[in-house]
């Protein structure tokens, strides 16, 4: 990934509102560099992503997709290389995570990721080109930050790349 598109997938993350910018601009998207676009697809929509736009980038497939209150970009890239280890090296410099609340989507995370689980198992069954079982990186645990208290949990996308789910437990 490039440190442009890093970039990118990082302010995503901050939701930059107009508290934080003079301009009152919003992010459009954070994208994303795939080996298979049409696993990425099928992975981000069992995330309750659906496709919007699809389209080429000069040589190769594309896509944007909705979900989750923002947007991502898919791109398939040609003869991929693997992504460092972002979540388990403790050196890596860069593009950590893409992070989504969840505080108003489920009562409580570890029911919730359990499901996503199961769906991954069950669309894997019909579609083993498709779907791999649902890697989880981090099983739901509590973290405070700052005077709030959140349960987070973290899965590896179809390429590696760590998503972040985060819950608000309390203040």
């Amino acid at each position: 990934m490039s440190k442009y598109h890093l970039l990118l997938a990082m302010l995503y993350a901050l939701r930059f509102s107009s508290r934080y910018s003079p301009l009152a601009t919003t992010m459009h998207h954070a994208s994303i560099r795939t080996a298979n676009i049409h696993r990425a697809i099928a992975f981000y929509e069992q995330l309750g992503f659906t496709v919007c736009e699809r389209f080429t980038t000069g040589y190769t497939l594309a896509c944007w997709m909705e979900g989750l209150g923002g947007r991502i970009e898919l791109i398939q890239i040609p003869e991929p290389h693997p992504a460092p280890d972002a979540f388990n090296d403790e050196h890596y410099v860069g593009y950590y995570h893409l992070s989504f609340d969840i505080t108003e989507v489920t009562p409580e995370l570890p029911s919730w990721l359990t499901g996503l689980k199961e769906r991954f198992l069950e669309a894997q069954k019909t579609q083993q080109e498709l779907y791999q079982p649902l890697k989880v990186l981090l099983e739901p645990t509590q973290q405070q930050i700052g005077d709030r208290i959140y349960e987070v949990a973290f899965i590896a996308d179809t390429d590696g790349l760590p998503l972040e789910f985060i819950r608000v437990l309390a203040n």
